[in-house]
């Protein structure tokens, strides 16, 4: 998967100078926030907080199954801006790839997550499938420093104001995870 990437990040890059036409590659933390889709392979903390909210059952799965896997989340409202004025600006010879991420300040680990759910929710059992899948990752924590070198740039919103927002979402829209995941 790596490889293929790689080849379509250099695909890109090439079809730019060949075309003198700038290219941006951007890399995200999750995306998370009220609205965010609740699905299991992408907005994993929308999908985790309301189906704790909904009572619904969860699982942790691979890497023992004891929920170790971390992941920075990144509120899209700090994007907007910086991603006007990227778009506004020249890129550097052979383009740029830049982080926009939560980083380190807004990471936490699938376990983390569900003691904070429990929290706020109540006690909820998870279960363990210790089997792993094959492209999933313990860490995936951006550096960003890169964004804030060329455009000044940090996240804005912090971890805990947006889990409260996610929450406050699931309370208002009970249903949520049956419209994001039909």
């Amino acid at each position: 998967v790596e490889e293929a990437l790689e080849w379509l990040r250099q695909l890109a890059l090439e079809y730019g100078l060949s075309f003198n036409f700038p290219v941006w590659i951007n890399r995200l933390g999750v995306l998370a926030g009220a609205g965010q889709f609740g699905r299991a392979d992408q907005g994993i903390f929308s999908f985790w907080i309301h189906s704790c909210a909904a009572r619904r059952s969860l699982k942790f799965i691979g890497f023992g199954g004891e929920g170790f896997q971390v992941r920075d989340c990144l509120h899209p409202r700090d994007l907007g801006e910086v991603l006007a004025r990227q778009m506004h600006s020249a890129p550097p010879p052979g383009g740029a790839i830049t982080n926009f991420a939560g980083g380190a300040a807004n990471r936490l680990s699938l376990r983390q997550l569900h003691a904070w759910c429990e929290q706020r929710f109540g006690s909820r059992p998870v279960q363990k499938e210790t089997v792993g899948r094959p492209f999933d990752v313990p860490w995936v924590v951006l550096d960003s420093r890169l964004a804030e070198q060329r455009f000044g740039w940090k996240p804005a919103t912090p971890l805990a104001d947006i889990l409260d927002e996610i929450a406050a979402h699931a309370d208002q829209n009970p249903g949520w995870l049956d419209l994001t995941t039909a």
